[in-house]
């Protein structure tokens, strides 16, 4: 046989081998914490100064309508992790100290850590955790949910200072030596003598995890607490925005909480070039899908000004409000050799969508009981993409509320009651929901309503107080 044959056949039976031995990505989900929509270079802002992820953006996909699993904290982490959406999944709230188990989630409970795991991933945690602490809402504990490392905050309370006394290695608690004015329980305070930056820390860890976990796929849950206020500082000393130092910002002629929350957000963007960095350094950057976002909308707790910043874009509300600008967010997806270089999609997903996205990326089965839908079709630019008919969100703070995004278009709000008036806006030509058009949509505002009617499950620890 010809030499030239047999070496044709040698290359096929090569490329055989290493399509059936391939590994799946790693998968890195990077969530800012109360980052809005608008303060990123590529999604509007025009003040601070986003670069590394503007050249993310520039290098990957962009989506324009992804959505947070809820408006603040807590139950946004819960839908992330359980695929389920805000009226299903185990935490809906901000419980707090008064009932840590509502904020937990429990050992019946499946979640994207656990599929991956299950399915020869190694997995990380490195930042906020707050689904579960020890004590009574130790259930949640990360490492009993899928976590084979954990090194961040436990408490969503402790979090809120960025100069912590301690943080938590696994289930081992490690002391720093910042010292404390305590606020309240839980770690909760701020330092007048600063030694450690969290996040600086997480940033620092980020990378070692990285480098030390190339020879398995990895998925690591960077979850890092900037730009949110140390809101207990922001009462003492009013200005919540704590961070090192201000950075280009000390030149600007803005009062110090404006300065602190930019330079709070370019010291993420700065960290998240580091990553993606490591990534390339590496040779890990074609292996390995990166999705960059924000758990909620932004807030105003640190004091500063928002019309400077503009945080919620064209969308109107902020952090705690169901309009679009308290859970519309920021999502960039990097994949290099697989996403192309400056995608937009305006494919509509949100936070419970990694569950499926992560599964199929995995080989892995999807859990029962889920509202997920892999968005990989449109990583991969493929036009096979489902799409949800409806997404849910509830808010239990002030009164109840609920909202439903209908076909990607049609925003549904109640308030005061299950028999209140519907509030309806067409997100597109009002995507500030100035309108209210259920009078002139019966049938949008129908279907709206008989959804929202059926969307939630009953749950002991979130009953809806009107």
């Amino acid at each position: 046989m010809p030499i030239r044959i047999l070496a044709l056949i040698a290359a096929v039976l090569c490329l055989g081998t290493g399509a059936a031995t391939q590994r799946p990505p790693n998968i890195v989900w990077v969530m800012a914490d109360d980052l809005g929509y608008g303060e990123i270079g590529v999604y509007g802002q025009r003040v601070i100064q986003t670069p590394r992820i503007d050249q993310m953006a520039a290098e990957g996909l962009r989506f324009t309508q992804f959505y947070a699993g809820a408006t603040v904290c807590a139950p946004s982490r819960s839908v992330l992790m359980t695929g389920q959406h805000h009226g299903h999944t185990r935490v809906r709230g901000n419980a707090g100290a008064a009932n840590p188990i509502a904020q937990a989630l429990r050992p019946e409970d499946v979640t994207v850590a656990e599929v991956l795991r299950n399915s020869g991933y190694t997995t990380a945690l490195i930042g906020k955790w707050g689904l579960g602490d020890t004590g009574a809402a130790e259930s949640g504990l990360p490492g009993r949910q899928g976590f084979d490392y954990f090194f961040g905050y436990l408490n969503q309370r402790h979090a809120h200072n960025h100069f912590p006394d301690f943080l938590w290695r696994n289930e081992t608690r490690l002391a720093l030596p910042n010292p404390l004015t305590p606020v309240g329980g839980d770690g909760a305070g701020y330092s007048t003598d600063p030694v450690f930056f969290a996040d600086d820390l997480f940033a620092d860890d980020v990378l070692r995890y990285v480098a030390t976990h190339q020879r398995q796929p990895f998925f690591l849950y960077w979850s890092p607490v900037i730009p949110h206020a140390n809101n207990e500082r922001t009462r003492d000393l009013k200005n919540g925005a704590e961070v090192p130092d201000v950075g280009q910002y000390a030149r600007e002629s803005w009062p110090d909480p404006d300065k602190g929350h930019a330079a709070m957000i370019t010291r993420l963007d700065d960290s998240v070039g580091r990553l993606l960095d490591q990534l390339r350094r590496l040779d890990l950057d074609r292996d390995t899908l990166v999705v960059f976002t924000s758990d909620n909308g932004p807030h105003r707790e640190s004091g500063h000004d928002l019309d400077r910043f503009n945080p919620s874009g064209p969308f109107s509300g902020i952090k705690r409000s169901l309009t679009d600008g308290g859970i519309r967010v920021p999502a960039i997806a990097w994949w290099p050799g697989t996403i192309g270089a400056g995608r937009v999609s305006d494919h509509v997903a949100y936070f419970g969508d990694l569950m499926a996205t992560a599964a199929e990326l995995a080989g892995a089965a999807v859990p029962a009981d889920v509202d997920s839908i892999s968005f990989v079709p449109t990583l991969r630019g493929q036009p096979t993409q489902a799409a949800h008919d409806f997404l849910y969100w509830e808010f239990h703070e002030g009164g109840f509320q609920q909202a439903a995004l209908y076909q990607g278009r049609w925003k549904g709000i109640r308030q005061g009651g299950p028999d209140a008036p519907l509030r309806v806006f067409d997100l597109r030509s009002d995507p500030a929901e100035r309108t209210d058009v259920a009078g002139t949509q019966p049938d949008v505002t129908s279907r709206l309503d008989a959804y929202l009617r059926t969307a939630r499950r009953d749950s002991a620890d979130w009953i809806p107080k009107w």
